[in-house]
């Protein structure tokens, strides 16, 4: 049996499918390639059949979203170690091999990242993950290479194997034992932040997250949910505080959660002065979802959260305040 197993989620992804499917079966001798179907509508699970007969499908129960979606299909895959790899992904050549050598030859890192392109703009990195990514303390994640929406053309300053705080959900590897000690996605965060909350956890336990700048993929993001849509919003904004919720030591979790308050307040007015009222609405929902939930979360804590997580105070007040367009200039 392959060590690592290449799983793809896919819900009525079948022209997403057809287009980046090529280069995973391609480039990835190493691995067993599964498609993790959402119960599509499409024609997905039937290109597949017909197309790929040697990548093996799982179909899960429902639309369960990308958390419990993976959860669910993670629980027929036997490999050592987890690729985790969206739709909209199209790796490159030995992309697997620099990932196999970290994880052998280093038995604490848990989770790897790859460096992440912009396949629409092959020279700059790509906006959900980029150079591997860390948050501030108030929640907000930024990547290497990529600032809120500037992003970094690739000119090699990102090549390192280095540790991170988070890895990018878009193409994920984590080794199997971990994603089950930790009990995989929060299912509750349906998608978006759930790979950063599951790192956190991670770090919690004192497993290391790293980004190995050998492998490379592109990914051409907002494939599945753009970026103007006012779900990804909600989703995100909710979701965050409820990653803060669960994480932050206890002894700041307050100070945290209003700072962010205000800061989200502030978002929301900035959505209103650009005629975005979808969006403000959004926040309001996420905030009034958020204090239904947050009793529920608030359970969810682990018994060891005293670790600063944290590499920068205020990424917000860097990037607007000291106009810090790129991740070296941070610090």
């Amino acid at each position: 049996m392959n060590k690592i197993a290449v799983v793809i989620l896919n819900w009525n992804g079948v022209k997403l499918l057809e287009q980046f499917l090529p280069s995973i079966v391609k480039y990835s001798p190493e691995a067993t390639i599964y498609v993790a179907d959402n119960t599509s509508t499409d024609r997905s699970v039937a290109f597949v059949k017909e197309n790929y007969p040697t990548v093996e499908i799982i179909i899960n129960e429902s639309n369960f979203g990308f958390a419990k979606g993976y959860n669910e299909a993670l629980k027929f895959v036997k490999e050592e170690y987890y690729a985790l790899v969206n739709s909209d992904i199209e790796v490159t050549e030995n992309w697997l091999k620099p990932i196999l050598e970290t994880f052998e030859n280093e038995p604490q890192t848990a989770i790897i990242q790859p460096k992440i392109l912009d396949f629409k703009n092959k020279k700059y990195f790509e906006y959900a993950g980029a150079a591997g990514g860390y948050i501030d303390e108030y929640g907000y994640p930024f990547c290497r290479g990529r600032i809120f929406d500037t992003l970094e053309k690739d000119n090699g300053q990102y090549d390192d194997d280095c540790e991170i705080f988070w890895a990018s959900g878009a193409c994920f590897f984590i080794r199997n034992s971990v994603y089950k000690d930790l009990n995989g996605f929060d299912g509750e965060f349906f998608a978006h932040q759930e790979e950063i909350d599951l790192c956190w956890r991670a770090f919690n336990k004192n497993h290391i997250i790293k980004y190995n700048g050998k492998s490379t993929v592109y990914h051409v993001g907002g494939a599945t949910l753009n970026e103007s849509n006012p779900r990804k919003t909600f989703l995100n904004f909710r979701n965050s505080l409820l990653m803060l919720t669960k994480n932050v030591p206890g002894q700041s979790l307050l100070k945290v959660l209003f700072v962010r308050m205000i800061l989200d307040g502030i978002a929301g007015i900035r959505f209103l002065l650009q005629g975005k009222f979808s969006h403000f609405t959004a926040i309001l929902k996420a905030h009034f979802s958020f204090y239904q939930l947050f009793s529920e979360n608030y359970k969810k804590r682990e018994k060891i959260q005293s670790k600063k997580y944290y590499k920068l105070k205020s990424i917000v007040y860097s990037y607007y305040i000291n106009n810090d367009r790129v991740f070296q200039s941070l610090f």
